[in-house]
């Protein structure tokens, strides 16, 4: 054979390379899909008076707090929410992004430009973040288990029976007028 002809060969066999690759890549879409539907990350303030859970997108699926959140001025409770809420976004955007590389390869090295991003936004390092990942990573397997009974849940499924409020505190709080006056007005 001519080296012409075996430097044809040679491409051919691996253009038929790519394109099986290709058709593994796409055979797995459909499994890559179902697991960023049933997609769930949950973060937890520092005190776990506030857990969030996002599920794909960063969609917040529930927003569970404890009676200690319910004692906390409403700023505190504010800045808790929402810090817990970005915990919980970001950690669903480093889950989508290592399902997505699982299923399609790391050819963009989506992961990477995620933890970059994330590291310039929240003022860490992407070793950090990746520290957090590996921590994070036993856990995927098992479902989540609320630490006390006293955690209620904030977004509801129509499938959990309502459960009656609690009596107010006998000294109410600024939080706790607060709120007593925004519903009385509802109320109206």
């Amino acid at each position: 054979m001519s080296a012409e002809f075996e430097q044809l060969v040679a491409e051919f066999d691996k253009f038929q390379s790519k394109l099986q690759n290709v058709d593994d890549r796409l055979a797995n879409i459909g499994g890559m899909q179902d697991e960023l539907s049933r997609l769930e990350a949950t973060a937890t303030s520092p005190d776990r008076s506030v857990t969030v859970v996002a599920g794909p997108g960063g969609a917040i699926m529930d927003v569970r707090f404890t009676e200690e959140a319910l004692r906390q001025r409403p700023e505190g409770l504010s800045a808790a929410l929402m810090s817990t809420i970005q915990q919980a976004v970001a950690e669903s955007a480093r889950k989508q992004a290592t399902i997505v590389e699982e299923h399609m390869g790391d050819d963009l090295h989506l992961v990477d430009q995620v933890l970059e991003t994330q590291a310039e936004l929240f003022g860490t390092t992407v070793e950090d973040l990746k520290a957090q990942m590996a921590e994070d990573a036993p856990a995927r397997g098992r479902a989540e288990q609320p630490d006390d009974y006293s955690e209620r849940t904030v977004l509801r499924s129509e499938a959990e029976p309502q459960q009656q409020p609690s009596p107010p505190p006998a000294v109410a709080s600024d939080g706790d007028r607060f709120l007593k006056n925004l519903f009385d007005e509802d109320d109206r």
